[in-house]
């Protein structure tokens, strides 16, 4: 009977094992392509310089995509969302042939980028960005270039996102 209680036991843990690994599998990042429309502004992201972002948002087919990466760090700090959050991707400037081709399948999960926050880099939609790195060397080279800090996503100052801009 004990031999029987752990086998069950055992397939039950397998079982279970089983679903939470199908069911923490998050989404691919999406490439851009020339469909890929701002959230906010719905217009087309490849046709604004500096690094994007996209959320994939539970139960939505297609990412929501940004023109600037201020702007989806803004989304995920207010309240307002259209479903829970599953990832969030955003260009990896460390791998970007430039400011002006940030690249259309260069993402990296934005829990693990490093942010340049309060530089002289404005972004896609004229502003001020906050720029998202792979590599903290590649962070702080730009934070030396371009002025800002260098922080991870869980410390951008709200403020950083949420303020007003005056746009020239």
């Amino acid at each position: 009977m004990r031999l029987v209680t752990l086998l069950s036991l055992g397939l039950l843990l397998v079982a279970c094992g089983g679903e939470s690994d199908t069911a923490s599998k998050l989404p691919d990042p999406v490439p851009m392509t020339e469909d890929a429309v701002s959230f906010y502004c719905q217009m087309n992201v490849l046709e604004h310089p500096g690094p994007k972002a996209q959320i994939h948002i539970e139960g939505m087919l297609a990412p929501m995509f940004f023109a600037q990466v201020r702007d989806a760090v803004a989304f995920l700090k207010s309240e307002e969302r259209p479903g829970d959050v599953l990832v969030t991707y955003v260009s990896d400037m460390s791998k970007a042939d430039s400011w002006e081709e940030p690249g259309i399948e260069n993402w990296i999960s934005a829990d693990e980028a490093m942010f340049v926050v309060g530089s002289n880099q404005s972004g896609g939609m004229g502003a001020p960005e906050v720029v998202p790195f792979s590599s903290k060397a590649s962070a702080t080279a730009f934070a030396q270039m371009n002025g800002g800090e260098v922080v991870p996503l869980t410390e951008i100052p709200a403020d950083a996102v949420l303020g007003s801009v005056t746009l020239f």
